[in-house]
């Protein structure tokens, strides 16, 4: 696994209810789908639509780890910003960190999670390895 010295791609969201608990704190697994977005967006950011990658080249990412660190809770109607920095890779994984923030307090995260994503072939859903352009494009 190479480290690497990836910039932060942040993207904007708000907690809606839907993601609330009876209390009105974002539910821990709504942090998940966050970070999912956030992950999408960072790819749409550079180029890649991930129903492309699927169609034109035959794969897909597969979450393989995700360690979460609740700090905070966010509450419904917050603004939110969710970071993304990949920090390693190897031939079939990226690994990222990333953050859930309040928009307007993006010193102190709510939420801190290291995240594995390996690249698959969308038919047999196997290992597969990283295509040459993904890696130059997102600048692993």
């Amino acid at each position: 696994m190479e480290r690497i010295e990836g910039v932060t791609f942040s993207w904007p969201t708000r907690v809606y209810y839907e993601d609330t608990d009876a209390g009105g704190v974002v539910y821990h697994a709504q942090y998940l789908k966050f970070l999912e977005r956030a992950r999408t967006e960072w790819l749409r950011a550079a180029g890649l639509e991930q129903d492309r990658l699927a169609a034109e080249h035959g794969i897909v990412f597969a979450v393989t780890q995700a360690d979460l660190r609740f700090v905070a809770p966010a509450r419904f109607n917050d603004a939110l910003c969710i970071t993304v920095r990949p920090v390693a890779h190897g031939r079939v994984r990226i690994v990222f960190e990333q953050a859930v923030y309040k928009a307007d307090a993006t010193d102190e995260p709510l939420v801190t999670a290291h995240v594995e994503v390996a690249c698959v072939s969308r038919e047999r859903f196997r290992a597969a390895a990283l295509p040459e352009f993904i890696v130059e494009t997102l600048k692993l």
